[in-house]
């Protein structure tokens, strides 16, 4: 496996484990449409989660969620589409990204961005 895809995979691992500590009611992983992939679906209180996890190490250029371009975001948004049709009746939605920063002397910062529109 290519070493930005362990990044990734270890990113989104430890993504599960913060949004669980702070509440979040883990759904689905990696679900997936077509070529459209959604990192996490969760909930918490009344809405439901599509949260898209970057992760870098430091030192890089530039942070983590700034890699969740246009683009992107309309592949995230034609996959929650199809799961929304899939999976009727949530009636608040929210697009969140988790941005996630490795450090090699100390713990990871965690930066969640709510409600993203782009």
């Amino acid at each position: 496996m290519a070493t930005h895809n362990e990044l990734g995979k270890q990113g989104e691992e430890m993504a599960l484990a913060w949004l669980v500590e702070k509440g979040y009611k883990i759904l689905h992983c990696n679900w997936r449409y077509l070529k459209y992939e959604i990192d996490i679906i969760a909930t918490k209180e009344d809405k439901l989660h599509i949260v898209e996890v970057k992760t870098l190490h430091y030192p890089a250029i530039g942070n983590p969620e700034d890699s969740v371009t246009k683009k992107k975001f309309r592949f995230i948004a034609n996959a929650a589409d199809e799961f929304l049709f899939r999976h009727p009746g949530y009636r608040h939605i929210q697009f969140n990204v988790l941005s996630i920063t490795l450090f090699n002397n100390k713990k990871p910062e965690f930066f969640l961005i709510e409600d993203v529109f782009l």
